[in-house]
């Protein structure tokens, strides 16, 4: 607290001293304590606050009675986040003199919901509420606020109840925090790397990294390349594969504000030059705070830009088939409100987006809350976090690991090393985004075996939703996040070949592992197969279940691209049952799919389908998993 401020509190005393007093007086006192307490006052112009706070403990322990030094504790105990010693010291005042002290109700409330006693907090404030001579209408305003942020608080806890919830933050180490401030954490896919920002000498920002080992979080280094420079390198996000990232910088010379959005690409040697985003993506005002999402499709970032709903607004551009960023879409009021709202964080499931706000109901200032993709891409209602990961105080930006349980976040709790340091906590469960697993691997030509350029996709086979869709690098590279929790398709395309399909069926499991599959792509040429893995049909039944339309359409795809392409569709079974039974089956299974095609308006005449029971069969039918691979559905290309 400078001088100004203690010059602020010492007349606040005063007012309520002339306006209230009936028993305090400060003249009373002992001489040796107010000495102390002007000693007091004295550190405080040097902002020496823990000095300060040694004489106002002598100045109480000199005179008990005084109000004054009480209240003084109270104030800078609050500043040094020692909230139960701030309360104590209030209550103490309060016992003295309850005249003198009323107007002190305010922040007395605002330390005990900082210890998150939000009962006692309302009922102090409604308490100073229910005085009518308080005229001060800044105050009456604050305090309407606080009510109402107190009551929030009050009402959360009565409809989240989770008693046993633990926040625990844990300080991630000396091989990432030092002294200066860091923030903006993210962290690999494989929970591996930690990348954040770094204000070194308390002026410059850069990039710093670090590897996990046996040991914690290796000692952190400046990002290779050219990434970082003299000037300010601020918040940053790095695609799931580490090649691109993206980031704020400050008033460059080719920047379009104060603050634009720029990219880097790793390279042998590091990270390459930053190139700015364009127009598309930045304005003339501030844009900062980008989150890439998993497959580089979406680019969410802040922005004040004019024409928005608030102060700062979340906004998302949309990656164009040329490569280039579309203009900046406004996430709308469904998430925007006329405060402000910024941080967003896309989780590597590509379904829950994090973010802070002042303007959604909360405890008081920026809260984070969160929101679900659904049905159409739109977007839940935002969910308050709630407390203890919110408080009273701004909340910023927060990233969580691929697990959906780890969470990291930058605070300056009282074991930090420096001013802000980087810390984890475990999300409580109502508020975890998607386990998210991954996918990665090769895809080449069959013929060649040459790394072949494709498009992969994941999609929910409930909804038909695009989960995911990601390009493979020109070595023919993928890597694509895999969410649990829902049934997938998983499929490759490259014009000029059949399409690879398989899926991962997760509705009812959650696997540990991750996956590595090397897709071999068949040329369209005569007699090219393929097994139809996501054609599906209840036990001894021949109706097409719906979550086989996701392939069924894939095909029909491959059908109108290639207008003289014939196929016959080939129906299988396992050796379970009469073989005269199974051949039927099989048969039945086919022409299923055949008069789909047909009701897609493929030509009968380019179909033909056929049943084989259970003769070739391609795994042991001994075993369930060899029998599952062995009831299948094939494609062949009789005529191109």
């Amino acid at each position: 607290m400078c001088m100004k401020k203690w010059m602020t509190v010492s007349l606040f005393c005063l007012f309520v001293q002339l306006g209230f007093s009936q028993q305090y007086d400060p003249l009373n006192i002992k001489k040796k304590a107010v000495e102390y307490y002007t000693k007091a006052q004295e550190r405080m112009v040097d902002n020496n606050i823990v000095s300060a706070i040694g004489l106002l403990i002598q100045a109480v322990q000199t005179d008990n009675r005084y109000i004054d030094a009480h209240l003084a504790l109270a104030s800078l105990y609050g500043q040094i986040k020692n909230h139960s010693k701030s309360v104590e010291q209030y209550e103490i005042s309060f016992s003295l003199d309850s005249n003198y002290t009323l107007l002190y109700k305010s922040p007395y409330a605002f330390q005990l919901a900082a210890l998150g006693q939000f009962d006692k907090a309302l009922a102090a404030v409604n308490e100073l509420l229910s005085k009518k001579h308080i005229t001060n209408s800044s105050l009456l305003n604050k305090l309407e606020e606080r009510k109402k942020s107190f009551q929030f608080a009050v009402d959360f806890e009565k409809n989240h109840p989770d008693k046993n919830y633990v926040f625990a933050p844990q300080n991630v180490g000396s091989g990432v925090n030092t002294a200066d401030p860091e923030y903006f954490p993210s962290l690999s896919l494989d929970a591996q790397q930690l990348v954040f920002t770094r204000r070194v000498n308390n002026y410059n920002e850069d990039f710093y990294t670090s590897q996990l080992t046996d040991k914690g979080w290796a000692i952190a280094s400046p990002l290779k390349g050219n990434i970082n420079t003299p000037g300010n390198e601020a918040a940053q996000t790095i695609s799931q594969d580490g090649e691109l990232l993206i980031f704020t910088a400050r008033d460059r010379r080719d920047s379009y504000g104060n603050y634009d959005l720029y990219y880097s690409l790793m390279t042998p040697k590091g990270w390459s030059d930053a190139v700015n985003l364009g127009s598309n993506v930045n304005s003339d005002q501030w844009d900062s705070q980008p989150c890439l999402s998993p497959d580089k499709r979406d680019l969410y970032f802040a922005s004040k830009r004019i024409g928005g709903l608030g102060g700062s607004d979340i906004y998302v551009c949309h990656l164009l088939p040329n490569g280039k960023w579309g203009p900046a879409e406004n996430l709308g009021p469904g998430i925007n409100t006329k405060g402000d709202d910024q941080c967003p964080f896309i989780h590597v499931d590509n379904q829950t987006l994090y973010f802070t706000s002042n303007g959604w109901p909360g405890y008081g200032e920026n809260d984070l809350f969160y929101v679900r993709r659904s049905v159409g891409h739109s977007w839940t209602q935002p969910m308050n976090l709630g407390y203890p990961i919110n408080t009273v105080n701004d909340e910023g930006t927060l990233f969580i690991a691929a697990d959906g349980v780890t969470a990291y976040y930058a605070s300056d709790r009282s074991d930090s090393k420096g001013s802000l340091d980087i810390y984890s906590f475990q999300l409580r469960k109502d508020i975890r985004p998607f386990k998210t697993l991954w996918v990665k691997g090769i895809v080449t030509d069959k013929k060649t075996q040459q790394p072949l350029p494709s498009t992969v996709q994941l999609i929910d086979l409930a909804t038909e939703e695009i989960i995911t869709e990601v390009q493979t690098d020109v070595n023919g590279k993928y890597l694509i996040t895999l969410p649990v929790g829902k049934d997938y398709a998983f499929t490759v395309d490259h014009k000029g070949y059949l399409f690879y399909s398989d899926n991962f069926l997760m509705l009812n499991k959650s696997p540990d592992s991750t996956y590595q599959k090397n897709i071999a792509l068949q040329p369209i040429e005569l007699n090219a197969t393929i097994v139809l893995k996501n054609i599906f049909f209840d036990v001894n039944q021949y109706e097409l279940k719906p979550e086989s339309k996701v392939e069924l359409d894939k095909l029909v795809q491959l059908l109108n691209e290639n207008p003289t392409m014939k196929i016959e569709i080939s129906g299988y079974t396992d050796n379970v049952g009469q073989a005269a039974d199974n051949k039927i089956l099989s048969v039945n299974r086919a022409k299923a799919v055949v008069t789909y095609l047909v009701e897609k308006n493929i030509a009968a005449g380019r179909l033909t389908a056929k049943g084989f029971g259970e003769t070739n069969p391609i795994a042991d039918n001994n075993t369930e998993e060899g029998r599952a691979k062995n009831r299948r559905t094939e494609m062949k290309i009789i005529s191109h």
